[in-house]
């Protein structure tokens, strides 16, 4: 037991804003997530996958049980399943991730909603914000909210638990790759959305298709906010006679560093230096141009660098995610 509740807090963190600035973002991820899900998912029943997907459809099921209680009910037995498998590697910052976003969703009701007990589209914010009409809307403010929220936590290294266990105890013991056990865990949530929401309590057959487009644009805004906008570019160029003029191009005139990798041709067996060289986008098009000047024959490969860290682009101090 020692060994499962040693998360390692060292007295110096306690004193240190910058461990502190960590938790607050965790819990603001945790907040962003929660109006997502209160705003734009539950008065809708839409159900995005995972742990609060599957709220939306007990709580369809069990009406006089609000949201938040289910997420306990499902968050705490996976967590302590994830401690029995896999041991201590979720950390406290997740513990407090997947017990604090429960916690808000119990109490937002209580601010959105005239009446608590009766949380529906029309009383949403008083009836200011319906949008039955344009669940289109919904599904992508809400994708907006849930996806930005869990990728401010997941930055500070957590996560919000759910069906991120599943998909690690599926990946153990059915040697699943951890992003199918993923899909096969929402897919499993949005097939019992169709059951009970559609099936058994008479919702539109449209809704789940609603779901599968929240699913793909959290997907995406997730990605956004771990890997950021590309913004530079990543070239390999192998020239046969000319990879001085093209070095000197890109030396002097883009003021750019490069490195030259040893290479042999899988046909022709032949050595040669293939350069190697990040530039940014807007130097892209200039880049191209002068190589087919200099050799036309040259072989280019073009490809995205989602972050560079470095003299001459982005400084280690401006990032706050690689500790």
């Amino acid at each position: 037991m020692r060994r499962i509740l040693d998360f390692n807090i060292r007295k110096e963190d306690l004193v240190s804003w910058k461990w502190w600035a960590s938790w607050l973002k965790i819990a603001l991820g945790c907040i962003v997530v929660s109006l997502g899900f209160e705003l734009f998912m539950f008065p809708y029943k839409i159900t995005p996958g995972g742990v609060w997907g599957m709220s939306v459809v007990l709580h369809e099921l069990f009406p006089s049980i609000e949201q938040g209680w289910f997420g306990y009910m499902m968050d705490i037995p996976l967590l302590i399943s994830g401690f029995i498998i896999f041991g201590p590697v979720f950390g406290l910052k997740t513990v407090f991730a997947s017990l604090f976003t429960p916690a808000v969703m119990l109490v937002l009701p209580h601010l959105i909603f005239p009446d608590p007990s009766v949380q529906t589209d029309e009383t949403l914010l008083w009836g200011h914000m319906d949008l039955s009409d344009d669940l289109m809307l919904a599904s992508i403010f809400g994708a907006v909210f849930i996806g930005a929220g869990v990728g401010i936590v997941v930055r500070e290294q957590a996560t919000t638990a759910g069906t991120d266990i599943v998909a690690m105890i599926l990946k153990r013991f059915a040697h699943m790759k951890f992003s199918n056990g993923l899909l096969l865990a929402d897919s499993f949530v949005v097939l019992c959305s169709i059951v009970v929401l559609v099936f058994m309590a008479g919702e539109t057959p449209t809704l789940p298709l609603y779901s599968l487009i929240t699913i793909f644009l959290c997907v995406k805004v997730l990605d956004f906010m771990l890997e950021g906008r590309s913004e530079d570019k990543l070239l390999f160029i192998i020239s046969r006679e000319h990879n001085k003029e093209i070095a000197d191009f890109i030396i002097k005139e883009l003021e750019r560093g490069g490195t030259y990798i040893k290479s042999s041709g899988m046909y022709s067996e032949q050595d040669r230096d293939m350069i190697f060289v990040v530039i940014s986008m807007r130097e892209l098009v200039a880049v191209k141009r002068r190589i087919k000047k200099i050799d036309p024959c040259a072989f280019v490969v073009v490809t995205d660098a989602n972050e560079t860290l470095g003299e001459g682009f982005k400084s280690f101090n401006e990032v706050d995610n690689w500790e």
